[in-house]
């Protein structure tokens, strides 16, 4: 049975995608939850203009993407954290760390998931990567200072 989708579905497709799936799963699960709509011969239109709005979507969220990326190219990030005398930390600096101190620093706004790199666990600096988009990735640095 061919449907369109209304949503994106996982493993199955895109919204405004015209997919064959079977009879049971379109009628028992993806048309009542209104994630699909039966294909029939006038909703190639509609599929048309559901893709269109998809790719104009997309393209405004890598712009905004490339936005936060310029914004914080070359940004150094700082921190404090308890550590011993020799520079080691008791604890680490991490992703959630980092998400913290964009946030607190830059006002950018990131979940955990988005942060990429090594746990730090000595005072200096670090590397880590932000994925703001599929497509967008910027490296950012965090400096690690010793708590007073």
């Amino acid at each position: 049975m061919k449907i369109l989708l209304r949503t994106d579905v996982d493993g199955l497709g895109r919204t405004g995608d015209v997919v064959d799936v079977a009879r049971g799963y379109a009628r028992n699960y993806l048309v009542p939850k209104g994630l699909a709509v039966e294909a029939t011969a006038g909703i190639s239109a509609q599929s048309e203009a559901m893709q269109r709005k998809r790719v104009r979507q997309a393209s405004e969220e890598r712009a905004d993407a490339e936005a936060v990326a310029a914004q914080l190219t070359g940004a150094v990030l700082t921190t404090t954290a308890k550590a011993s005398d020799e520079g080691r930390l008791y604890g680490s600096v991490g992703s959630a760390e980092v998400a913290t101190a964009l946030v607190e620093q830059f006002g950018v706004t990131v979940v955990q998931q988005q942060v990429e790199g090594e746990v730090a666990k000595d005072v200096g600096t670090h590397e880590f990567t932000v994925h703001l988009h599929p497509e967008v990735a910027v490296p950012v640095t965090i400096e690690v200072t010793a708590e007073d």
